[in-house]
């Protein structure tokens, strides 16, 4: 009888120890969240480095194409800085106000509601950031692997297998911890402003030395036509993109009411800065025509300025898309997680890494779409005919912020910015929209337009009406994925 109790006994303890154990275990779940181990040189390192792409170094020609001198040019790429920081103003008040990640999409949600939130989530989550992400990572492979082909162009095969890689290692990188995505991001920002300081100090020596001519009567031959300055500033403000990339994941930012602004602060007009400056050494050493001859305008300078060290330029370049590739990989995976989360997509991409404290089922979502953009030929007339709905949404956003001041003001504003601000970054985007189809009408921003509204199919039976058929055939998927990534569902964010 003795036995039998002792055995009862020991039996039960077992009993409450598991009990005990699954009950840790929830608690460890509950308190799954993202963490705040973004800090301010993180968060400056995010913006700048994701601003400044491959754009820069191979093709600013853009801008010069439409102004047609040196002058305007310049003028154009300062513009387009200030304009950015107005932008970038009115998402450091909106960051501030709604302490959410996933960049336009909750200040869409509390601004105008579900549905126009759901059709940016749609539309950025399956086209814009992968696409994205694919032209940076075929970008960076197609310069590692120029001087493996000397005399001539890699084969596509070769880039594109590289692009993959590129996508696999920047997905596993974010995946693994966010601290070593931020590492990762801060290296290559350094890396990149490390080069830009170069080209800038050549072209301040080759100033010095008297080769100014090509700055002198900078306005000489300027272009007039309103639509071709239109055009220049369409082309600067896509090398700016990137400014609002802080605010996609402002809940693991630390002191978000500090360092958020702080870092829009730093960051934009450091990078509008670079990009003056930069342009203007490039003009020390090449005459416009030569510039818009160049097939990488930063190549050819180092060619002409660096040699016998102009391969340090090509290898900064490929230093300079990973970390833009690597930002846009960071951002891409909180925008899929927010919308996940908020029942906008399937829940699965909501769940967090148990072991890591990452994202991790969003940013895999977001490295398989990217690589089924690298697959195709051209991707790059995809990103144009899209980049206007890109332009859609910045001016609805900043709209929503002109709504919230009337309809939500009982929220609190650590920064607030003069409501002209909003209204003028509205009247630009306005124009950015309209100005490229009314000057070269053409059908594919109609076929762009009709697949943005054709994510109304999917939000009415899945979203809004939520038929149970939908939770029965999903339930199985997300439960086996869920214990074949090790991931689980996040604490409810108020």
């Amino acid at each position: 009888m003795d036995e039998l109790k002792k055995k009862n006994a020991r039996n039960g303890s077992i009993a409450y120890s598991v009990d005990s154990k699954i009950k840790s275990n929830e608690d460890e779940v509950k308190a799954t969240v993202l963490h705040k181990d973004v800090g301010l040189i993180s968060g400056i390192s995010l913006i700048v480095g994701t601003m400044i792409g491959s754009g820069i170094f191979i093709s600013p020609k853009a801008v010069l194409e439409g102004t047609g001198a040196v002058g305007p040019c310049l003028c154009v790429w300062a513009a387009c800085g200030l304009l950015a920081t107005l932008g970038a103003l009115c998402y450091a008040e909106l960051g501030t106000m709604i302490t959410k990640s996933g960049g336009e999409y909750p200040y869409l949600m509390e601004g105008f509601g579900p549905v126009l939130a759901y059709l940016y989530s749609w539309t950025t989550i399956f086209v814009l950031k992968p696409s994205s992400f694919a032209i940076i990572a075929l970008s960076c492979a197609e310069y590692a692997s120029t001087p493996f082909y000397p005399g001539c162009s890699p084969p596509e095969i070769i880039s594109k297998c590289l692009a993959t890689a590129a996508v696999f290692l920047i997905v596993i990188v974010n995946c693994l911890s966010v601290k070593l995505a931020s590492y990762v991001q801060n290296f290559f920002t350094a890396a990149k402003l490390l080069i830009i300081i170069v080209i800038i100090v050549s072209g301040i020596v080759m100033l010095a030395q008297g080769n100014t001519q090509n700055l002198r009567d900078p306005f000489t031959g300027g272009e007039t036509s309103f639509g071709a300055i239109g055009l220049a500033f369409y082309n600067g403000l896509w090398a700016y993109d990137g400014w609002n990339q802080l605010n996609f994941i402002t809940e693991e930012l630390k002191n978000p009411y500090r360092n958020l602004p702080l870092a829009i602060i730093i960051g934009i007009p450091l990078v509008s800065v670079c990009y003056v400056l930069v342009n203007v050494a490039y003009f020390s050493v090449m005459t416009p025509t030569e510039l818009l001859q160049s097939p990488a305008v930063a190549v050819t300078f180092g060619d002409r300025v660096l040699y016998p060290l102009a391969w340090v330029v090509p290898l900064f370049v490929v230093f300079s898309t990973f970390g833009a590739a690597n930002g846009s990989c960071f951002t891409a995976g909180r925008l899929t997680y927010v919308a996940g989360r908020e029942g906008h997509m399937v829940k699965i991409l909501s769940y967090i890494s148990l072991k890591h404290y990452t994202p991790s089922p969003a940013l895999i979502f977001n490295g398989i779409l990217s690589i089924f953009y690298i697959i195709p030929a051209d991707i790059n007339t995809l990103i144009n005919y899209f980049s206007f709905a890109q332009w859609v949404f910045y001016g609805l956003t900043a709209l929503a912020l002109i709504v919230m001041r009337f309809t939500r003001k009982e929220l609190k504003r650590p920064v607030k910015v003069p409501i002209v601000i909003p209204a003028l970054v509205v009247l630009v985007s306005c124009y950015l929209v309209l100005a490229p189809i009314i000057d070269k009408p053409e059908i594919e921003y109609l076929y762009c337009t009709v697949f943005i509204l054709g994510g109304l199919i999917f939000y009415y039976p899945f979203v809004y009406r939520k038929f149970s058929w939908t939770r029965r055939f999903m339930k199985p998927i997300t439960m086996h994925l869920q214990l074949l990534m090790e991931v689980v569902p996040p604490q409810k964010v108020e």
